[in-house]
C-alpha cells in the first residue's frame, strides 16, 4: 500500500539530494502546522479573554481604576497575552501614582491624562508584537516552500535529461523516478505553502480585530478615567 503512494514511491526512487529535498519539506510542513496550530489557538483564547474583560469593564466602568480582575493561566507552557488586561494595568498603575502624588480631591490635569494616554499606545504597542510573534514563520514558508518545490522539479528534470544517452536509447525506469520527484516535490510545496498563507492571512486579520478591539477598549477606559478623575470635575 505504501508503495502505492506516489510520494513514497518518487522518495524511494530519488537520489539523496532529492530525499534531502523532500525532508525539507517534511520538516517545513511540521513546522507550519506547529505555528498554525499554536497561534489559532492562541488567538482563540486571547479574543475570549477579550470579550470576557470588555463585559467586566463595562459593568464597572463608573469606578475605572478599581476593577479586580485574577489574570488566568490556560495553558503549560503559561499565560496567554492578555492585551485589554495588559493595558488596563499599565495606566491603572500610571493613573494611581499620578493621583498618589496629590490630594484625590485634586484630580488628573490635562499632562497626566496626555501621559496615561502614551502609557495606554506603549501598552498597545507591548500586546501587539506578543501577538504576531512567530507569524513571521509563516510567511516564510509560503514563500520557501514553492521554491523547495521548484527546486526538487529542476532537479528531477535535470536527472531525467542526465538519463539521455546518445542515440536517446533510453533507461526508461531512471527517466520515470526523475520525472516522478520533479512532479511530487512541486505539489508537496504547494500542499505546504497553501495552508500556510490561508493561516497567515486569516491570523493577520484576526490581530487587526484584536488591535480594534484594544483601541476601543483604550477609548473607553480613557473617557472612564477623565470623567471620574480629571481635575475640576
Amino acid at each position: 500500500m505504501l508503495a502505492s503512494n506516489p510520494f513514497i514511491s518518487a522518495y524511494v526512487q530519488s537520489d539523496w539530494f532529492g530525499k534531502g529535498i523532500f525532508w525539507s519539506l517534511f520538516l517545513l510542513s511540521v513546522l507550519c502546522w506547529i505555528v498554525l496550530l499554536y497561534k489559532g489557538w492562541q488567538f482563540w483564547s486571547v479574543k475570549r479573554l477579550t470579550a470576557e474583560f470588555s463585559e467586566l469593564f463595562s459593568e464597572k466602568k463608573e469606578d475605572p481604576l478599581n476593577l479586580h480582575f485574577s489574570r488566568p493561566v490556560i495553558s503549560r507552557i503559561g499565560e496567554w497575552p492578555h492585551p485589554l488586561f495588559e493595558i488596563y494595568r499599565a495606566v491603572k498603575q500610571q493613573a494611581l501614582q499620578l493621583i498618589s502624588r496629590r490630594s484625590p480631591e485634586a484630580g488628573l490635569s490635562e499632562p497626566d491624562l496626555e501621559l496615561i494616554e502614551s502609557q495606554v499606545m506603549t501598552a498597545m504597542s507591548s500586546a501587539v508584537k506578543k501577538l504576531e510573534k512567530h507569524l513571521f514563520v509563516l510567511s516564510m514558508i509560503v514563500t520557501l516552500a514553492p521554491f523547495l518545490g521548484l527546486l526538487g522539479t529542476v532537479w528531477g528534470i535535470l536527472l531525467t535529461f542526465s538519463q539521455l544517452p546518445s542515440g536517446f536509447h533510453t533507461n526508461n525506469a531512471a527517466m520515470l523516478s526523475g520525472l516522478s520527484m520533479a512532479l511530487a516535490t512541486t505539489v508537496l510545496g504547494l500542499l505546504i505553502a497553501i495552508p500556510a498563507l490561508v493561516g497567515h492571512s486569516y491570523l493577520k486579520n484576526t490581530g487587526r480585530e484584536t488591535r480594534r478591539d484594544m483601541e476601543e477598549f483604550s477609548h473607553a477606559l480613557l473617557a472612564a478615567i477623565e470623567i471620574q478623575y480629571r481635575r475640576g470635575l
